[in-house]
């Protein structure tokens, strides 16, 4: 009943996949993102780098909430979305956050997060503006394909990925 209820929800059929296989994939990607458990607590919590002791997040509540960000938003995208992407922390912006914002500047930890929300609500507004796509739009083709992967499914003199690709190039 709920492997029948799961099919009609995420067209299994339509895109030749069933349950077994989609499990099999959630399990690989979380086998594959599961350093971010342990490393994101490590980087915000500063350990083992010397003279920064004491000052970063604790460890523990930094790994639940790692994992329940990642956890519940993965699967809110997957409902919102019926598209199987999974989210966590990014590391990069972790570290910059860490070791830019906190350890280099002097900002608090709530005012570096702060900086954080302010470029989500940026980023949000050029999407919905379609202000970034026209900022992509602009890049001439040559320059794209000089700095940017070329998606192996994307048509000839097109960077773009087709909808229906399951290609991973940022392109």
């Amino acid at each position: 009943m709920a492997g029948a209820f799961l099919e009609r929800w995420f067209g299994f059929t339509e895109r030749h996949t069933d349950l077994a296989t989609e499990v099999r994939a959630g399990v690989t990607t979380f086998m594959v993102m599961a350093y971010i458990i342990f490393v994101n607590p490590i980087v915000l919590g500063y350990s083992g780098v010397a003279g920064l002791e004491g000052k970063g997040l604790p460890f523990s509540p930094t790994l639940t909430v790692t994992c329940l960000t990642a956890g519940l938003l993965s699967i809110a995208m997957g409902i919102a979305s019926n598209y199987p992407f999974a989210l966590a922390p990014g590391m990069g912006l972790n570290a910059v956050v860490a070791f830019e914002l906190v350890a280099g500047r002097g900002l608090t930890w709530p005012q570096a997060m702060t900086i954080v929300f302010l470029e989500g609500v940026v980023i949000t507004l050029l999407v919905l503006t379609r202000f970034r796509q026209a900022m992509l739009d602009a890049v001439p083709l040559g320059l794209k394909r000089a700095i940017s992967v070329r998606c192996p499914s994307a048509s000839a003199g097109s960077t773009r990925c087709p909808p229906s690709s399951s290609c991973s190039a940022s392109c």
